[in-house]
């Protein structure tokens, strides 16, 4: 009797990357510029939903010493192109990395300086 039960079959993953604008304030070890009063990250999170998504960034950057303030969310990638969003293969590489590792790619970061605030292009 050495039936072995098999194994059941994954099930397809339900993650998905969503694109997130994530604007940060100041705290000790934040590694951001000198004079900078905060800054803005292009985040892509894996996530089965765009909360759990947000929730994963924020905890990621509050581990990275970041002070998270807002977070603005943008979509999958299917519903930014139905948006009309144009998309580089770079930017959809990015998107595949965060899928492939299940993780939180920060693609791009920009710091604010006095009470200016630049948007993320």
């Amino acid at each position: 009797m050495t039936d072995k039960p098999e194994k059941p079959k994954k099930k397809p993953s339900r993650q998905q990357v969503f694109t997130l604008l994530v604007e940060v304030g100041r705290s000790p070890n934040d590694g951001l510029p000198k004079g900078a009063s905060g800054a803005g990250l292009l985040c892509y999170a894996s996530g089965v939903d765009e909360a759990e998504a947000v929730r994963e960034t924020v905890a990621i950057l509050k581990q990275a010493e970041m002070a998270p303030l807002d977070v603005t969310g943008y979509g999958t990638l299917a519903e930014r192109e139905k948006q009309g969003h144009e998309i580089d293969d770079a930017e959809r590489e990015l998107m595949q990395r965060a899928l492939d590792e299940n993780s939180v790619i920060i693609a791009q970061m920009e710091p604010f300086f006095g009470n200016d605030k630049k948007p993320l292009q």
